[in-house]
């Protein structure tokens, strides 16, 4: 993993009518009856499984999930782009998708021979676990190729096409024996690192009244300006004015009858940090 018409299920005409599963837009697919299973999925940086962690391309992610009943658990992954993936079950060492009653999957666990690292596209994913107590028939959404270890080939494209999909693989199955559920994630760019300062109680600029620097990195500029600020804060200045433009930042202090003006501006070539004192 780098990572429409509503179908109405209708038992025969002798028999009782059923409940559709209902397409959400945020759980993807839900189960309208009271259910025996009980299935739980997250995150390695959120264990709650109710809130949106961020992850930015190139971290790594863990996926857990847990029944209450023993039961088969599937796992999708849907992308900002509704991009499908079916990470469980996979033909990967650990790839089985049986779990017995209160048992915790991790995913990928220690000794696969693979990790799930995050890549673009930016945006909310979405993780849905299904959860069943008779194995699904899931050949008109995934295939595996033929005598090779990998993941399935998903057939579906987009959280509609796969809810839809879904609607009818539990269709046999009694209504009481599958749940869902769905963790989400998002995926944001990384954010450049602020160049650190010297230590206390230097100060980069000494007992020079002008001094100024450029930097190499398209830093934060917010942060890289309070990083500075914080040093003439230490030597005794307090602010007193602050501007914030897109590509500049300026505020200006003052220590008794003494003024000094910070200003942070992005160039073509960096970021110039410039400091002056009277």
């Amino acid at each position: 993993m780098a990572l429409g018409l509503s179908m109405a299920l209708v038992a025969g005409l002798s028999g009782p009518t059923l409940a559709a599963p209902t397409l959400s837009a945020q759980s993807i697919i839900v189960n309208p009856v009271q259910t025996t299973v009980d299935v739980k999925v997250w995150t390695d940086r959120d264990t709650s499984g109710t809130g949106t962690p961020s992850y930015a391309p190139g971290d790594k992610i863990r996926l857990y999930a847990s029944v209450s009943q023993d039961a088969y658990v599937y796992l999708f992954n849907v992308d900002p782009n509704g991009q499908v993936d079916l990470i469980l079950p996979n033909r990967y060492q650990g790839g089985a998708n049986f779990l017995k009653a209160n048992a915790v999957k991790v995913f990928p666990a220690a000794g696969d021979p693979f990790t799930f690292d995050i890549a673009a596209p930016y945006g909310l994913n979405k993780v849905l676990a299904l959860a069943s107590k008779t194995e699904l028939n899931l050949s008109q959404i995934a295939t595996f190729k033929s005598g090779q270890n990998s993941f399935a080939d998903v057939n579906v494209k987009g959280q509609q096409g796969l809810a839809q999909a879904l609607s009818i693989v539990v269709t046999p199955v009694p209504q009481n024996t599958w749940d869902s559920a769905t963790a989400f994630y998002g995926v944001v760019a990384r954010r450049a690192a602020v160049p650190a300062l010297p230590a206390q109680p230097g100060n980069p600029w000494g007992n020079a009244r002008k001094w100024q620097v450029v930097v190499g990195v398209p830093s934060d500029l917010r942060a890289l300006h309070d990083s500075y600020a914080a040093r003439l804060k230490a030597e005794g200045y307090v602010q007193t004015k602050l501007k914030i433009k897109t590509n500049e930042i300026q505020s200006g202090y003052r220590r008794g009858d003494d003024e000094a003006e910070l200003k942070v501006e992005r160039k073509n070539k960096g970021v110039e940090i410039k400091l002056e004192r009277d």
